[in-house]
């Protein structure tokens, strides 16, 4: 079976059927696409970490490979991308953070906040797996956290129409599972802090020019643009993956500043007040009515979209 599947260049699905994070591999590249499928927001739901974790898990425990099909199979890629149409990942559980500090319960925030760095380490080091190159393909927004999970990967590919940023400044928090430490390793510290500090949603070409999205793909050839860079690298790859480990020694992220990081985040979460919450709020319902319209109830796009960012740029 796996051998027609290799031949026709096809994907095989593997994993649970109706989890929020659905997997395929192609044995023709040794690839996992992993799609975030959101039952409700686009975010980063207790659901879905726990589903990214248990799938990471047991692709660092088989030393960089999967079981499809009954077999053990060598990941070479690993590319994370949406099901979503015109949403990468909205980022935080906005709703939940709102419920915890109003009821005062730092432990389970911080246990929460555990989580996104329990996915967010083990992707910052390609799962540990000295020949597996990770992607993020991002098609359409990607907030706070899923602009973290982007910049976790070895590469990124973003469609045109994508924009990314990080709003939490505008309610007086910041971005804590991973920003500064991996937007740094792109851009400097210095840039880093700018972009997390002006809250701007920027368009993939700005961030193409920065150094920090590395392909542009046309809106629609994202897989496509990924498959391209794929191949034009086929020749070098041993020596590529072996420069992407290299990053770890000369600007090293480790569990220890990410775990030090997202500290001073729950510490500062629970100093919001009520304004902030609010606006908060108003963020997260924002979401939910951009996903109502993404999906019109029938999980295609529905016509024009309403910038998520805008009720609280309204508001400040």
């Amino acid at each position: 079976m796996s051998n027609m599947y290799d031949a026709m260049g096809l994907c095989m699905p593997y994993g649970k059927v109706n989890s929020e994070y659905q997997t395929e591999f192609e044995p023709a590249l040794g690839a996992v696409w992993a799609r975030f499928s959101p039952k409700g927001v686009a975010c980063y739901s207790p659901g879905l970490l726990k589903a990214m974790c248990a799938h990471d898990e047991q692709l660092a425990a088989n030393r960089g490979r999967v079981e499809v099909d009954g077999e053990l199979r060598d990941v070479n890629y690993y590319v994370t991308c949406s099901r979503t149409p015109g949403v990468f990942n909205l980022g935080g559980d906005l709703s939940l953070f709102v419920l915890l500090i109003k009821a005062r319960d730092r432990q389970a925030l911080a246990h929460y906040a555990k989580l996104c760095i329990d996915v967010q380490y083990p992707r910052s080091q390609s799962f540990f797996s000295p020949t597996l190159t990770s992607i993020a393909l991002v098609q359409g927004d990607a907030l706070g956290g899923g602009f973290e999970c982007a910049l976790a990967s070895d590469v990124i590919v973003a469609e045109e129409s994508a924009q990314l940023g990080f709003p939490e400044i505008l309610f007086n928090l910041f971005p804590g599972m991973g920003a500064c430490s991996l937007l740094e390793r792109r851009i400097g510290l210095r840039a880093a802090e700018e972009l997390i500090l002006s809250s701007k949603m920027l368009p993939a070409y700005k961030l193409h020019e920065m150094g920090v999205v590395d392909v542009i793909a046309p809106n629609g050839q994202g897989e496509a643009a990924v498959r391209d860079w794929i191949a034009a690298n086929a020749k070098r790859r041993n020596g590529m993956q072996a420069m992407f480990r290299a990053r770890q020694f000369v600007r090293p992220v480790t569990r220890a500043e990410l775990d030090g990081i997202v500290e001073l985040w729950v510490d500062a979460a629970m100093r919001l007040g009520e304004r902030e919450l609010k606006m908060m709020s108003r963020l997260a319902r924002a979401q939910s009515r951009r996903m109502e319209q993404e999906l019109g109830g029938t999980g295609t796009l529905q016509g024009a979209l309403t910038p998520v960012m805008e009720p609280l740029a309204m508001a400040v």
